[in-house]
């Protein structure tokens, strides 16, 4: 069998399931498939997103913090040195890529890179850091980009386009597909009775972490727009974070407005099955899929610093991406809620979406990339 190693410098809860059907997928094609992982540093360990295979390879990290930033060198075992493929993750950070594509005479292995192309929350998007990440882009002999929009970065770098696979980055929504099936009409007219929403209001959702790149004032003020022109509607905001605070203050004055803190499993099913549209003015990622899996498309604007995964909203056709100030975002989302067939255009198109961005067929992209690669010759 051919041996494929992937390095994860920690292992994240949410790619648990997709290592597993990975790993089951390529042993049926005759790969075999090893995860190394590390630990989370300390400044990480609050975010408590941790995973645990009882199939990976645990090797202990070595990491000093400079500044705001942790610099890292992930081990590497030695029973890994026969691999045929070795799988890094994207990171100027990680020291321990550096042999991997600095020496690549040392190695047998090909080397691939897993990840995004850019920072894409960066600060100085031009600056030293990522002028660094590019120069890198090339010395790997296979590319496992997130979205198509990471392959145009690749692309517009100058990588060959015959190496990338897209992997259509995803996570496991089946649970959430039955948490939105499992909940009643029933529930639903209890939670507008117990937040005072009538059955004809116009619904807007927010679901994420609160914190300043999620332009909540941005929201905020939006809201209270489409509030003065549609007197029925409500937004619902999920989620706690740094700027809960300032969600709270708003909803103070505002009955309309509820901030109703986390909500998991079905309870989150039960207020997308309430809501009609998603906004979110912010950083877009992969919530993006909870938008299409219940079929309340998303709207966003042009200018925040989204994750890759803002390449699966498509303007027009299953969400709106909106370029303009508050009142702009506002106008757009009641000419929506006042164009019932446009709505319903966007909503079938999410809907459909949904069954693309599978985490499924990550892990068929992911297989057949790997499987390419390693029948491929070495870029250098």
């Amino acid at each position: 069998m051919k041996k494929v190693v992937l390095l994860n410098y920690r292992l994240f809860h949410y790619r648990m399931e997709l290592l597993n059907r990975l790993r089951k997928v390529c042993a049926d094609r005759g790969i075999d498939i090893h995860l190394v992982h590390g630990q989370a540093t300390k400044r990480e360990e609050q975010k408590k997103d941790c995973g645990f295979l009882p199939w990976a390879d645990v090797v202990v990290n070595r990491y000093v913090s400079i500044g705001n930033k942790d610099i890292l060198w992930q081990p590497f075992p030695a029973k890994h040195r026969d691999a045929d493929l070795v799988v890094l993750m994207q990171e100027n950070r990680l020291m321990s890529n550096y042999p991997w594509l600095f020496l690549r005479g040392l190695h047998r292995s090909k080397v691939a890179y897993w990840g995004h192309g850019r920072n894409f929350q960066s600060t100085r998007p031009t600056g030293l850091f990522e002028r660094w990440k590019q120069l890198l882009v090339g010395r790997v002999d296979w590319w496992f980009a997130y979205t198509d929009l990471t392959k145009a970065i690749l692309l517009a770098d100058g990588y060959p386009s015959e190496r990338i696979t897209v992997l259509d980055n995803a996570i496991d929504n089946e649970s959430f597909v039955a948490d939105l099936a499992a909940v009643s009409d029933a529930r639903l007219a209890d939670l507008r009775h117990q937040l005072d929403v009538p059955a004809d209001a116009q619904v807007g959702l927010y679901c994420g972490s609160l914190y300043p790149d999620k332009r909540l004032d941005y929201m905020v003020a939006a809201a209270d727009k489409i509030r003065a022109a549609l007197p029925n509607f409500h937004l619902l905001i999920i989620g706690d974070g740094p700027s809960a605070g300032d969600i709270k203050a708003a909803a103070a004055s505002r009955p309309w407005l509820h901030w109703l803190g986390v909500r998991k499993g079905i309870e989150k099913a039960e207020y997308f099955r309430l809501a009609h549209l998603v906004l979110n003015p912010g950083l877009v990622g992969l919530h993006v899929l909870d938008s299409f899996c219940a079929g309340v498309p998303m709207v966003t604007t042009t200018d925040a610093r989204h994750s890759p995964e803002i390449a699966y909203l498509k303007d027009g056709e299953n969400g709106l991406v909106v370029a303009g100030d508050a009142e702009v975002y506002a106008n757009a989302i009641i000419d929506l809620f006042q164009n019932p067939p446009r709505y319903a255009q966007l909503q079938t198109r999410a809907l459909a979406d949904a069954q693309r961005y599978t985490l499924q067929n990550m892990v068929e992209h992911f297989a057949d990339g790997i499987e390419r690669c390693l029948n491929m010759e070495r870029k250098f």
